[in-house]
């Protein structure tokens, strides 16, 4: 009986230590029966152009069991409820179910609150009720509630509440509205307008610094971050002729794209993760599944297929801890330890050209800039040889960088930095094109003898 009960309990400890160990989920869906009556009832059952998928929390803990899943964050799908009375009625039962999971399965579930908008008001009270009676981890905004989208003044209200509770803000697509039927026709929405609808409704916030002015709201995109990657350079571009045209307000880049975090829900691949590490840094990629959407055995195999490159991968697999664990749970208070970069044992000096080309009218503004970066880096930085910039004598908007860095680790370290941080979004829209080009060095001890950095 001893050697039996012995067992049990370092079974029970092997198991509490893999769930601790196990990936972090922050895109997954609770959809209960409350739910779905509601949703019957104003027949909304097809209002986002596919069927809402069946749900129950023994189907949810056998798929994360076998994806290796250790905690999911629970938060309600779309469509929201019909606007009304109804609709907070609804949302208070589903928070409350969460709430009831949270509690009936410590560890494993964690929820953000959804509030019955477009009713500021009714929002707020169900934020402090979240908050301060069911236990919530942060809070749910669809991209529209029946046609109020994010960045609209009225919310503001809201937002500030949100601010002075440092709240986490997991954001999901919702139907356009109002949206012409053939929209849906031949694209269902979660192919397409759903990406749309993510990037129009996180174009509104930039737009109205709604970041910037309440930072210590922290928003996790969907989806990859949707198009973001394409359309932040676009917007950037086009700033100072909307700008100058009165079309558009003073925007603070820097201060709003630093509060946004992206979920790997959809289709990541090492490529998608190096397109949105042009607009965010390793720190803010957290891994997403979207259960119940897809299968079980499909998002398990996706996994496991994202566990294989990011850990094959040269330069995404100092940061694989981070992406499936550690910075989920320092966004959510999981954790106090930071989440740093693990580097291979690499010795090597690493050297590349960065071959730049420049906007004419932005030029005088980024050699001040590539100036500053330069010797900022190897004056700050152990680990930073030389980042040397110069100008093409024949093409003054031609730009080459000669950048030297110790080993691996220093690089990956340099692009942590706040100064890069800065010097990267601060001139994303200067540059009109840009290729890194790897180099490997004839005989590096030559070069180490040569770079002596004191």
């Amino acid at each position: 009986m001893r050697m039996r009960t012995f067992l049990l309990a370092i079974a029970m400890l092997m198991a509490t230590t893999s769930i601790a160990q196990g990936v972090m989920d922050v895109h997954s869906h609770i959809i209960t029966p409350d739910y779905l009556k509601s949703i019957k009832s104003t027949h909304q059952e097809m209002d986002e152009g596919f069927p809402i998928p069946q749900w129950d929390v023994e189907s949810q803990l056998a798929f994360m069991d076998s994806a290796g899943i250790g905690c999911s964050v629970l938060t309600m799908c779309a469509p929201q409820p019909a606007s009304g009375a109804g609709c907070a009625v609804t949302i208070r039962q589903v928070n409350e179910q969460c709430a009831q999971l949270k509690q009936k399965y410590p560890g494993r579930f964690k929820f953000c609150a959804a509030v019955p908008l477009p009713d500021v008001d009714a929002a707020i009270a169900e934020v402090n009720y979240a908050f301060d009676t069911l236990g919530a981890d942060g809070i749910k905004l669809a991209t529209n509630s029946h046609g109020q989208y994010l960045g609209d003044p009225a919310l503001d209200t809201l937002m500030q509440v949100l601010n002075d509770r440092h709240a986490v803000v997991i954001l999901h697509p919702h139907r356009p509205e109002p949206v012409n039927s053939n929209v849906m026709r031949q694209t269902p929405l979660a192919m397409q307008e759903y990406l749309s609808e993510t990037t129009r409704a996180i174009a509104n916030m930039i737009a109205r610094n709604i970041p910037s002015r309440f930072p210590n709201v922290k928003i996790v995109v969907p989806h990859c971050g949707a198009y973001l990657p394409l359309a932040i350079p676009r917007m950037k571009s086009l700033y100072r002729v909307m700008r100058a045209g009165g079309l558009i307000g003073e925007i603070d880049w820097e201060k709003s794209l630093a509060s946004f975090y992206y979920d790997l829900a959809g289709a990541h691949s090492p490529e998608t993760i190096k397109m949105m590490l042009t607009i965010t840094s390793p720190d803010h990629i957290i891994y997403g599944s979207d259960f119940p959407y897809a299968n079980s055995a499909v998002l398990c195999t996706q996994l496991e297929r994202m566990k294989q490159y990011l850990a094959t991968d040269v330069k995404l697999a100092p940061y694989k801890e981070m992406f499936l664990h550690e910075n989920a749970e320092y966004l959510l208070g999981m954790s106090d330890q930071k989440p740093t970069p693990r580097f291979a044992d690499d010795n090597e000096l690493i050297v590349r050209i960065a071959e730049i080309e420049v906007h004419p009218e932005y030029l005088d503004q980024y050699l001040q800039a590539a100036a500053k970066i330069g010797g900022t880096s190897v004056e700050q930085e152990p680990g930073v040889v030389c980042i040397f910039p110069m100008q093409v004598a024949d093409a003054p908007n031609q730009i080459r960088i000669v950048e030297i860095y110790r080993n691996q680790e220093a690089y990956q370290a340099h692009l942590a930095t706040e100064h890069f941080k800065q010097y990267k979004q601060g001139t994303l829209h200067m540059v009109k094109s840009l290729k890194l080009v790897d180099t490997t060095p004839l005989d590096v001890q030559a070069m180490k003898n040569i770079f002596i950095k004191k």
